[in-house]
């Protein structure tokens, strides 16, 4: 038996130490709520797509010791937050004492059916409590008070309309002094707690540190290896994946590494996308361009970019942006570390040169950064989408001729890719409409685009020429 019981699992609920009790390791949070009679969160999804499920954790803080986290509540499986701390909507108020978020989604007639509101709730109190959050003139996507709307892009509303629920969002003022929600801010997050639990189903540990995680991985190769679990998440409620082992590294602090040197920024792997965005504060600007295109807030709450690595997937939003940065991968194992550049990293499809023991830790964008860089994302709608086509772009112009170009590619073969022969038709050529028609020409042939329901092979390849010229017409009108 790879693990061992410790404590008993608990979690602590609206302020109510709850223990977890005798369940499947890969019962997920929204599930063991219910089962408790917390039915504020619904699963409408199941894929953290609706956002019906949302609720709050409290987590570090990148300006307050704990911010209030809004996550999918029908992804994580419950043993995750053993020994942390959740809010539901039942928490936050009651029909005698109202939330301010609830107040203001009640009088201004933001909710009508009531499924989804929880959701709504929960991800708006999220923001509500954002440290940071402050009033000024607004504009079509951020109220007077401060409020992104952005918060609310994984949540979705089928009968109310979303304007009322603005409105709600654009009407809340700064919490009280006695919020007791505000005030938990100011005190430290609980301690992830070292995890043993063991079902029929299969086991969940949550190690202790980096080098227990490693030496479990390389006594059991068939671990997975969970961190936000909005991939791991969706295969378990999808398509009913029960996997004999998770290790969950999401807190260890060896993969939460930050730092922007002069030569280099070193990520992290469980950094999760929020708190990478928050702490570069768009000092990498092909980051900063991506960071909203990735999924939604309730999603990059969680996600990380070693999970987005570590999938191999190639349509992952993360993998065109590195590529261009030209990053290097730190991989972890009881044997040691070693360094891979990304374009070397993936092998095949949803395959790399990651060991089944090894881990990624931390990711390395080596700097001065290129002066223009830019990342385009085609898909069906704006936000809150998969890829049919992801390009990441990091080019070097001087003196009117291109010095260097890096172009990262997703969507258009079995992996992300390097557009090789589209950086050779750059570099060393004059930064001209001839030049970039030329090379949009190159472009349009890079990878091995196929037909599936999200696009054809031929509108990928058109898609990828397109890129290149709306690049430098850009610039140009810049």
């Amino acid at each position: 038996m790879t693990t061992q019981a410790l404590r008993a699992p608990a979690v602590t609920v609206n302020g109510e130490l709850t223990a977890l009790g005798d369940i499947p390791v890969h019962t997920t949070v929204l599930d063991w709520l219910r089962d408790r009679g917390l039915t504020g969160a619904k699963e409408g999804c199941a894929e953290g797509e609706c956002g019906a499920c949302s609720i709050l954790v409290a987590r570090a803080g990148t300006d307050t010791p704990t911010e209030w986290t809004a996550v999918n509540a029908c992804l994580l499986p419950i043993a995750s937050l053993d020994g942390q701390e959740l809010v539901t909507s039942e928490g936050l108020g009651s029909p005698a004492d109202l939330h301010p978020v609830q107040r203001e989604m009640a009088v201004r007639g933001g909710s009508q059916c009531g499924y989804c509101t929880p959701g709504f709730v929960c991800s708006m109190a999220a923001e509500f409590y954002r440290p940071g959050r402050s009033c000024g003139e607004g504009d079509h996507e951020h109220g007077p008070n401060g409020f992104d709307l952005h918060s609310l892009s994984g949540n979705l509303c089928r009968c109310t309309g979303y304007r009322p629920i603005r409105d709600a969002a654009y009407a809340l003022e700064d919490p009280t002094e006695n919020d007791a929600l505000a005030v938990r801010r100011n005190s430290p997050p609980p301690a992830p707690a070292p995890t043993g639990m063991a079902s029929p189903e299969g086991e969940f540990i949550r190690p202790s540190s980096l080098d227990h995680a490693l030496t479990v991985l390389g006594e059991r190769t068939d671990a997975q290896v969970v961190a936000g679990s909005t991939d791991l998440g969706v295969q378990v409620n999808i398509f009913g994946s029960r996997p004999p082992l998770t290790i969950a590294i999401d807190r260890l602090e060896e993969l939460r590494e930050f730092s922007f040197g002069d030569d280099e920024v070193r990520l992290g792997a469980a950094l999760t996308l929020t708190e990478i965005e928050r702490r570069l504060a768009g000092r990498v600007p092909l980051l900063a361009e991506m960071f909203p295109q990735f999924a939604s807030r309730l999603i990059r709450n969680g996600a990380t970019i070693g999970g987005n690595l570590g999938t191999g997937s190639p349509i992952g939003d993360t993998p065109p942006a590195l590529l261009a940065l030209d990053v290097s991968l730190v991989l972890a194992s009881s044997r040691g570390e070693r360094t891979v550049p990304l374009a070397d990293y993936f092998t095949g499809y949803r395959q790399t040169v990651k060991a089944a023991d090894e881990l990624i830790r931390t990711i390395v964008v080596p700097l001065p950064l290129a002066p223009m860089t830019a990342f385009h994302k085609i898909a069906k709608r704006r936000f809150d989408d998969i890829s049919s086509v992801a390009i990441g772009y990091a080019v070097d112009v001087r003196d009117g001729v291109v010095r260097d170009a890096k172009i990262g590619l997703g969507g258009v073969a079995a992996t992300p890719l390097r557009a090789r022969e589209t950086e050779a038709a750059l570099i060393g050529q004059p930064w001209n409409e001839t030049t970039v028609r030329t090379a949009a020409g190159v472009m349009t042939a890079e990878g091995t685009p196929m037909d599936d329901h999200r696009a054809s092979s031929a509108y990928r390849s058109a898609m990828l020429g397109q890129s290149l010229l709306r690049l430098y017409f850009k610039g140009v009108e810049a």
